[in-house]
This record gives structure tokens, C-alpha cells and sequence, in this order.
């Protein structure tokens, strides 16, 4: 149970491919640097890294970062209560730019290129027991490549924030 509170704050935040941009994200507080949705930078990434390097070694690195990805993709795929909102994902781009997002915020040497969080999900309507299903996905994921709890919780908690810009409905 608590596993998945803390995990439901997680990750649609990386996912979905498609939306229109907005001139900053709603959260942004004036004076501080507002960010580029189309604009590649690491600002997008929805939070910043985690500066234990143990954290991204416990995940295999870039390596084992793209097998949890791939894991993850391949659950959503075949998961009924969300497959619908990335049926018409650009599969290519979302593997790509969530590597980017994990590996970053596990404190690899990548950067992220994809959108922010709010630009990507805005018009997908997603809510909260789908956000949850995801994060489900995900540490199952997660599980098989053996990663252990504390790490997961680790990214987790780094993607939990990204809730308020995922979550529309």
C-alpha cells in the first residue's frame, strides 16, 4: 500500500508523445527561469538528479535503464486499462526520451530532450487510476531487472511531484 502512494506520484510524467505547447509550464513562478517546452534541456525533465551515484549503478546504468524502459513499454502495451492513451505514441521517440528522463534523474551522464511534463500531457485526460496503473507497470518492471526497493523508491520519489502535471481529470 505504501509502496504504491508513494509510487502513484510517479511516471505517466515520462510518457505519452503527443500535445500542444503552452509558453510556460502552469507551475512556474515568476522570476524563475521558465522553460521551453520544444527547447531540449534538462530543465523539462520534471525534477533534477539524484547525486548519489550508487542510485544509478544499483539500475544497471544506461543499460539497465533501457531494459526497465523496455519493460515498462512492453506491460503498458498489453495492459487494458491504459494502452489506449499510447496507441498512437511515437514508440521510437517515447523509449527514447524516457531513457533520457530516467537515466538523468538517476544522475547518468544524459540529457533529456523530450517536452515538459505539463506540454506532453495536457490534452490526454489521463487520470489518476491510470497514472496509478502506470507506476504499477513500472515497478513491476522495475522488479524484474532486480532493482532493488529502496532504489526504486529512490525514482520514484524524483517522478512523484510530476503528478499535478500529468494528472487531468
Amino acid at each position: 500500500m505504501i509502496r504504491h502512494i508513494l509510487s502513484a506520484s510517479l511516471l505517466i510524467a515520462a510518457c505519452c508523445s503527443g500535445a500542444i505547447a503552452q509558453s510556460h509550464p502552469p507551475h512556474a513562478v515568476p522570476g524563475e527561469l521558465e522553460v521551453d517546452p520544444y527547447i531540449a534541456s534538462d530543465a523539462n525533465a520534471g525534477a533534477a538528479p539524484i547525486e548519489d551515484p550508487a542510485v544509478f549503478a544499483a539500475f544497471g546504468g544506461e543499460a539497465g535503464i533501457a531494459r526497465v524502459v523496455d519493460g515498462l513499454l512492453e506491460r503498458v502495451q498489453q495492459d487494458e486499462r491504459i494502452e489506449g492513451i499510447f496507441r498512437a505514441s511515437d514508440w521510437p521517440r517515447l523509449r527514447r526520451t524516457l531513457i533520457e528522463q530516467f537515466c538523468y534523474l538517476l544522475g547518468g551522464p544524459c540529457h533529456y530532450t523530450g517536452r515538459d511534463m505539463a506540454s506532453v500531457h495536457r490534452d490526454h485526460g489521463i487520470t489518476t487510476r491510470e497514472f496509478n496503473a502506470l507506476v504499477e507497470n513500472l515497478q513491476d518492471a522495475m522488479d524484474a531487472e532486480g532493482i532493488p526497493f529502496a532504489m526504486q523508491n529512490r525514482l520514484l520519489a524524483r517522478l512523484a511531484p510530476m503528478h499535478r502535471d500529468v494528472v487531468t481529470r
